[in-house]
């Protein structure tokens, strides 16, 4: 009988060891393709996550109480560039607030130290945060137990886009729902990239500005990158395009030279910017307006095609790099082809996206054009 209850407890004190080990420590391992051509051995269905950023699109791709399955992110790139996403997202999952701040390469860089003692079972980082860290330091997350993966929405093309959101959807064993909004995100774009087509014509110049300074100093513009891209996808003729390689600001009188027949700004929440272009969540379209109205009066604007005809539009700069990034494309391709896209409500897009795979609603300017 002593060896039977010997046996018992022995039994009982593995049971209790298996449990105080992470759920992954456990799980199926998957090999997986990453978005720089890596091939990683990954737990099937993370639970302790160090997430770098597309914050959104995870919660996405994973579903109800995604975040509960996080440990660390780079906080900056959420809560400094997209302050009040950040708050609508930490209300309705207050955990975010409380998470591990592991920093980035651009605000005091990222920390190995404060990643490695989260305790991550997977990383998974932007390839510009990849980039970053380096050999050296993705060497290090590695030599820790950490798997690297490397996702890319920042790309904006439709291959990474797809590729980003499947990687996710395998990583964290939310295959179907990873399949159904690349499905949804790819018939999007293909049916853009058709109506462009079929309206033919000479794509019209476009200009776009990052609107974080204020009318009175010209802010970024992007060549092949950002907004760049998706004006060139939308039909339209990008002024930028081998002038600026990634971004960077324009020459004033070659804006006035190129008389671009539309005029993007790129707005966000920008805290402590009192001439930026306000855009986001709880921000009123009307309050974009106004600090739009003033970039319409710079020296020589008034002689614009853009200007004269209405057409001065500001588009929220956290929408790009997103899997509902093709609300925008919808949006630009709209303004250049109206007759094309008369039956397209890229607003409503956005707003059924949010409704049907994200726990917050699309409250606030997003999309605008100057009346």
């Amino acid at each position: 009988m002593f060896k039977a209850l010997k046996g018992l407890a022995g039994a009982f004190a593995a049971l209790a060891f298996s449990l105080s080990l992470p759920l992954s420590a456990s799980a199926e391992t998957i090999t997986i393709t990453d978005t720089e051509g890596r091939s990683v051995e990954v737990p099937h269905g993370a639970q302790r996550v160090l997430l770098g950023f597309y914050f959104e699109d995870f919660y996405a791709i994973v579903g109800e109480n995604a975040f509960d399955r996080v440990v660390a992110i780079s906080r900056e790139p959420w809560e400094g560039w997209r302050n009040s996403q950040f708050q609508a997202y930490s209300a309705v999952s207050p955990r975010i607030a409380e998470l591990i701040d592991v920093g980035y390469e651009e605000a005091g860089g990222f920390s190995v130290e404060k990643a490695v003692a989260a305790k991550p079972d997977i990383a998974i980082i932007a390839a510009w945060q990849y980039r970053g860290l380096g050999e050296e330091g993705v060497a290090k997350l590695e030599a820790a137990g950490i798997p690297v993966v490397v996702t890319d929405y920042n790309a904006q093309t439709l291959e990474k886009h797809l590729a980003s959101t499947r990687l996710i959807g395998q990583v964290m064993a939310s295959e179907a729902r990873a399949e159904k909004l690349a499905g949804e995100y790819e018939a999007a774009v293909l049916d853009v990239i058709q109506r462009v087509k079929s309206a033919g014509g000479t794509p019209q110049p476009v200009y776009v500005e990052l609107g974080n300074k204020g009318p009175e100093t010209y802010g970024n513009s992007y060549g092949n990158t950002m907004w760049g891209g998706v004006i060139k996808m939308a039909g339209g003729e990008n002024i930028a395009e081998g002038k600026i390689a990634n971004w960077g600001p324009l020459n004033p009188e070659y804006v006035l030279a190129r008389k671009p027949k539309a005029v993007l700004l790129a707005g966000s929440d920008w805290a402590g910017r009192e001439k930026a272009v306000l855009m986001g969540f709880g921000v009123e379209a009307d309050t974009t307006r106004a600090r739009m109205a003033p970039y319409a009066e710079r020296p020589g604007w008034s002689s614009l095609p853009a200007i004269k005809n209405g057409e001065l539009h500001a588009v929220y700069h956290g929408g790009a790099r997103t899997l509902y990034d093709y609300s925008f494309l919808q949006y630009i391709a709209k303004v250049l082809h109206p007759e094309a896209f008369a039956d397209v409500d890229p607003v409503a897009n956005q707003e059924r996206f949010y409704e049907t795979y994200l726990p917050i609603e699309a409250n606030g300017s997003f999309m605008v054009k100057l009346d």
